[in-house]
């Protein structure tokens, strides 16, 4: 008979990864991790050289639940003899390279990791789930009583920039790409007359900041647009900083469905905002090239992208954007475009067999228990950054990770392996606990 796994963990990302890493030491607990790709890879079209998360290394796969682990980042510094270095640096922000290769060192000595290994269907029988999976030794069936489902967000594409970069994939437009793929098409990029970057979070702002460095190198005209009002900063002081607490998930948690929806909307400036620092970098470059003379540069705000077609006669793309507050149109031309508008989740394909299993909210999307499940039968699905619509603006922040790992673990192995704080805001999120609510005339 087959072995039965406990769960079955699909897609091996930084938070599928660090639950590999806190499964390990627990014993009687078998867990196998199932991931596509050949090898651990974290947005390899995103690495420049300079770019660093925006969460200090505490923040690592494991530290928040397990201090003593030895799969923690400074282990891992010490164990590759940068440690000291990392010290006298004096800079709690990991380098996003450096994190890459510390996520590649984990997953190294785990052997519940299985890379190179695609899901192809799963089925549900007698409590049981049934993967039909591709890996280096051909189809295999495996077993399992749970899963974690943990495919990751994928590039995101506005309908009105889909065209462009549909033409540009097959041959017969011009440069149009999504920032995913940025570093492995920048010398292509700058070898047009014109670039402009669409967005406003941090991906826009390093990409932006790194091609106007080397503009004057080689020679081309760069553009920067967003609909939103500015080029705004992340939110980072330490009150809000308590949102990303066990306290305001539970609140938000417990707030209608139609009010998240609206605060999800409403708090993209504490998750997609660019660091202050970057922004600040921007400013004093474009204020040191303006004393030679103008940059060629233009940075266009309020403006949302309606359209977009590549003009083959022109050699350019002409994108049409509406001005927001002024209500008016207008296009702009561009040789090249860089779609950094961001990532979303897709439900992946193999999840088909198993439809009458998922929890579904009135939008038809994941109905999330507070301890990540989602399956109709509690503690049977567990997602991984698929619960923004249900936990908030931090389900993809790297420091809740730990976090949501051990609520997970508590509820697959029904006790508390690893202490799950519950208490650590000084604010309150809510009404008062006894207070009684006063009913609008």
């Amino acid at each position: 008979m087959s072995r039965i796994h406990d769960f079955a963990a699909i897609g091996v990302g930084p938070f599928n990864l660090g639950l590999a890493a806190l499964a390990e030491p627990i014993e009687g607990l078998a867990g196998v991790f199932l991931e596509q790709r050949e090898s651990f890879d974290w947005h390899p079209g995103m690495m420049l050289e300079p770019a660093h998360l925006q969460v200090p290394f505490m923040a690592d796969l494991v530290t928040l639940a397990d201090p003593t682990s030895p799969y923690s980042f400074l282990n891992f510094l010490k164990q590759t003899g940068r440690l000291y270095r990392f010290y006298i640096r004096e800079n709690f922000y990991p380098l996003r390279a450096e994190y890459n290769q510390y996520c590649q060192w984990v997953a190294g000595q785990l052997p519940s990791v299985r890379f190179g290994t695609t899901v192809r269907d799963i089925t549900h029988d007698g409590g049981v789930y049934r993967l039909t999976v591709s890996g280096p030794a051909g189809p295999e069936v495996l077993l399992a009583r749970r899963l974690v489902l943990g495919t990751g967000t994928s590039p995101y594409v506005p309908a009105s920039g889909r065209d462009i970069l549909a033409r540009s994939g097959a041959g017969t437009g011009g440069l149009a790409i999504h920032n995913a793929d940025y570093l492995a098409r920048k010398d292509e990029l700058q070898q047009q007359r014109s670039i402009t970057i669409l967005g406003s979070g941090q991906s826009a702002a390093e990409i932006y900041y790194e091609l106007l460095q080397e503009s004057g190198t080689h020679g081309y005209q760069l553009n920067w647009v967003t609909r939103s009002g500015r080029f705004f900063p992340l939110e980072y002081t330490k009150l809000t900083l308590e949102m990303t607490s066990p306290e305001y998930v539970d609140y938000f948690h417990a707030l209608p469905q139609e009010q998240r929806d609206h605060l999800n909307k409403a708090q993209k400036n504490l998750y997609k905002g660019i660091n202050s620092d970057l922004i600040d970098a921007i400013y004093d470059l474009l204020y040191t090239r303006s004393i030679s003379g103008l940059v060629d540069t233009q940075l266009l705000t309020h403006s949302t992208l309606t359209a977009a077609e590549w003009d083959p006669a022109a050699g350019t793309h002409t994108l049409h954007l509406e001005h927001g507050e002024q209500g008016s149109s207008y296009t702009l031309d561009s040789e090249a475009v860089v779609l950094a508008t961001g990532y979303g989740y897709h439900e992946p394909e193999f999840l088909a067999g198993v439809q009458d299993r998922i929890a579904r909210d009135s939008a038809g999307r994941f109905a999330v228990d507070r301890n990540y499940s989602t399956g109709v039968e509690p503690g049977e699905i567990f997602v991984q950054n698929a619960e923004l619509h249900t936990h908030g603006f931090v389900t993809p922040d790297l420091g809740m990770g730990a976090y949501r790992n051990s609520c997970i673990l508590r509820a697959i192995t029904g006790r508390e392996v690893y202490p799950v704080e519950r208490n650590i805001a000084f604010q309150q999120f809510g009404a008062p606990a006894g207070v009684a609510a006063e009913v609008p005339a």
